[in-house]
């Protein structure tokens, strides 16, 4: 059975790392072996704030770029979003982005992998979970935080966590496998 797991970069503020950590993971998650990965970075999307006429549960979007998002969220099985913490919370971008849909997110598991400071994200991390479980996604138990994650990040621009991260990161990736493939035939 293929799943198909979107990695989703949920920061669009101008100098973010998000997009440096989802390479990590999209990395980790093709070495895993279990999924078709493909990172959605929401800055690329450019979703204004809920800009639809009609409730997203009617799928009758008007706009093109909330078309784009349905169409990219609907074939996912799985999901792992990459948040940092603004103000011990995740970013308005992806609360947004999950709102701005209904239906395309329903049955599905997710997990989180947090950046930031000392906490590592997990207060951020937090929040988003209880978040994807009000939308009818399954969160993961398993959250990867990363603290103090810029000294990770080389001279090259890439990502080198220490081995316990990697660790948490094959973890999360076994358990969001067997949520997906458990999850799939609800959702037929």
């Amino acid at each position: 059975m293929s799943l198909k797991l979107k990695i989703i970069t949920s920061s669009t503020r101008p100098g973010r790392i998000g997009p440096i950590i989802s390479s990590w993971v999209a990395e980790q998650a093709t070495a895993h072996g279990k999924f078709e990965v493909e990172i959605l970075d929401l800055d690329t999307f450019g979703l204004p704030l809920l800009d639809e006429p009609n409730h997203p549960a009617m799928q009758s979007y008007t706009h093109e770029h909330t078309k784009a998002w349905s169409a990219a969220v609907n074939d996912a099985d799985a999901f792992i979003f990459v948040t940092p913490e603004y103000n011990s919370f995740p970013p308005a971008a992806v609360v947004n982005a999950l709102q701005a849909l209904v239906l395309e997110w329903e049955r599905k598991p997710a997990g989180v992998v947090s950046y930031g400071g000392i906490s590592g994200g997990l207060r951020s991390a937090q929040e988003l979970r209880m978040l994807l479980a009000n939308m009818n996604i399954m969160p993961l138990k398993q959250v990867v935080p990363m603290p103090m994650v810029f000294g990770d990040i080389k001279e090259d621009g890439k990502l080198s966590p220490n081995s316990e991260v990697g660790k948490g990161t094959a973890g999360m990736l076994d358990e969001l496998a067997i949520w997906a493939a458990a999850l799939k035939p609800t959702r037929a």
